[in-house]
């Protein structure tokens, strides 16, 4: 069963940064696309940045400058650097499998993790 654990949220001003790691158990994590995923309140779960098998990325409209998502196969990891954040980027921050960077769609497990909360004050 696979398990998804994220950590590395918290609460910074406008302009800081975090870093947030997901590590992933249960699959062979080498062989699937890897997304990021956030929620902030009374919205829906949007897909903000994804990694393919061979490390390449892609990123939710304006994000990409801002965000950069890396995976370590090795430790089973996938990592979301976040720079320049800004109060718009405040919500709970999930990792899970993506159907492709090229289509920018989830394809989740059957299960998320608990996520980690971003929180970004002006």
């Amino acid at each position: 069963q696979v398990q998804l654990v994220e950590s590395g949220g918290g609460s910074v001003q406008t302009g800081g940064s975090l870093r947030l790691s997901c590590v992933v158990s249960g699959i062979v994590f080498s062989v699937v696309d890897m997304g990021w995923f956030r929620q902030a309140p009374g919205k829906q779960r949007e897909l903000v940045a994804g990694i393919d098998t061979r490390g390449n990325t892609n990123y939710a409209g304006s994000l990409k400058g801002r965000f950069t998502i890396s995976r370590d196969n090795a430790k089973k990891t996938v990592y979301l650097q976040m720079n320049g954040l800004e109060p718009e980027d405040t919500a709970v921050y999930y990792c899970n499998r993506i159907l492709s960077i090229t289509s920018m769609r989830g394809r989740p497990f059957g299960s998320w993790g608990q996520g980690t909360q971003v929180t970004v004050s002006s």
